[in-house]
């Protein structure tokens, strides 16, 4: 029998990966067996031209388990997708909250749930925080109350819970750590974190805050799940990050780098870099022979609103002169947002919701939408500190002129892009600037 030529054994070596994305549709994509999640999203990006950056992420997803998580970077899909159920399947999507927790540590581990066994006086630095849960010699847990459903039924119980390096323990004695009185109820090694997305009616949960831990082996079997619940939204946050750090230790903090590192080194497949984040958004003057960057928010407001003018009086004359501009420029304001990213048309007010939960609740994370009680008005959906807040834009007229605002006519723009940019430059009137634009890409 002749011997296998290295050309057969490279095509042997690749593998048929389906990727679906937000809006149903899907793309087949041929992979090497080695190829990460992070290799995987960098080719979809590039074979969907859209802007990128270390948001994107694949989604396991298990539509009859109802459960669903980020793909590690680091992971090889092909062998994530080896054990997953045939009606399971990858999502591309969007994911800020994915490395969050290196930037601001505090906000998801609560100091009253973080314990070490050193003993420490006082709060511990948010870089010690982190550098504890990386050094793999170190042992802090999470520790507090979780609702655990009991295998097989739909009853819940409250237990005070442990989560280490070694597995996920429970008190059978209150809130003792005693050895004797602590019980396994899941290990890290060989198991994975996911969201419950089916929502409190169908399991009975206590909260909506549900998560489970999967075993690797487990396919489609529901009562393998060890599901579990949390009080409130941070410390479910809590509990799912600390998992992934002690399972995946310094590999996670490798993976957050990898972005900085490649601005100087763009791989073959990635597309010219874009950011939108309040560091690379200024508000600038060329009304003189150089341009400066306007400080004062004060100013930068009044040539937001001048700029807006200006374009409008450009528009005007255009018409003025008879150009063949079917759309009157009143008409074009309230229609040129529709081709940006973060606008989102007729959703319903659950849909945001679900959308901007799914892209991880992160401040500045955002989108806009048609309203649903006034036709002539829009709504901005904007997420601050886990909360996910709507605030109506509405028209007013001036002049026989239309403007938005969402301040009562206090600060006034000509079309929604004016104001999402003024916004994403000044908090104004809201909790947190506008940061991250809450979309959705066709493949």
């Amino acid at each position: 029998m002749p011997s296998c030529s290295p050309d057969c054994c490279l095509l042997q070596a690749v593998e048929i990966v389906k990727v679906w994305s937000e809006d149903g549709a899907g793309k087949v994509v041929e992979i090497p067996a080695d190829m990460t999640a992070r290799d995987v999203c960098q080719l979809l990006v590039y074979k969907s031209h859209c802007l990128d950056d270390s948001a994107w992420s694949l989604v396991e997803h298990h539509p009859i388990l109802g459960i669903e998580r980020c793909v590690e970077d680091h992971e090889l899909v092909v062998q994530v997708q080896a054990s997953m159920s045939g009606d399971s399947k990858f999502l591309f999507r969007k994911n800020y909250a994915k490395y969050e927790f290196f930037r601001n540590p505090l906000n998801f581990f609560p100091e009253q749930m973080v314990a070490f066994c050193q003993e420490s006086d006082g709060s511990i630095p948010p870089s010690q925080l982190l550098q504890n849960f990386l050094n793999s010699s170190s042992c802090p847990e999470i520790q507090g109350y979780l609702h655990v459903k009991e295998p097989g039924r739909k009853s819940w119980k409250k237990l005070y819970m442990f989560l280490r390096r070694s597995g996920l323990y429970y008190s059978t004695k209150g809130t003792s750590k005693e050895p004797r009185h602590l019980q396994v109820l899941s290990d890290l090694e060989d198991s994975n974190v996911f969201t419950v997305i089916t929502g409190r009616k169908l399991h009975n949960a206590p909260t909506d805050y549900q998560f489970c831990i999967k075993p690797s082996k487990v396919r489609s079997d529901c009562k393998e799940l060890k599901m579990l619940c949390a009080e409130d939204e941070q410390s479910r946050t809590c509990w799912m990050t600390a998992f992934r750090l002690f399972k995946y230790g310094i590999v996670l903090y490798q993976s957050y780098n990898v972005p900085q590192q490649r601005k100087s080194n763009l791989s073959p497949f990635t597309a010219p870099v874009r950011s939108v984040s309040e560091n690379s958004l200024v508000a600038m003057d060329f009304s003189g022979r150089t341009g400066r960057v306007i400080d004062n928010p004060i100013e930068a407001q009044s040539a937001a609103l001048e700029e807006g003018h200006t374009w409008r009086k450009r528009s005007q004359r255009m018409n003025v002169l008879g150009s063949p501009s079917p759309l009157h420029p009143s008409s074009l304001s309230t229609v040129i947002h529709r081709t940006q990213v973060w606008f989102h048309g007729r959703i319903m007010r659950e849909e945001a919701h679900k959308m901007m939960i799914q892209q991880g609740q992160v401040d500045g994370l955002f989108l806009l939408r048609d309203s649903q009680s006034n036709p002539k008005a829009f709504v901005l959906t904007l997420c601050h500190h886990q909360k996910i807040k709507h605030f109506q834009i509405l028209p007013c007229e001036e002049d026989g002129q239309v403007f938005f605002s969402l301040d009562d006519g206090a600060t006034k723009f000509t079309d929604l892009i004016h104001l999402v940019e003024f916004y994403q430059l000044n908090r104004g009137v809201l909790p947190c600037k506008l940061k991250h634009p809450c979309t959705a890409v066709a493949l």
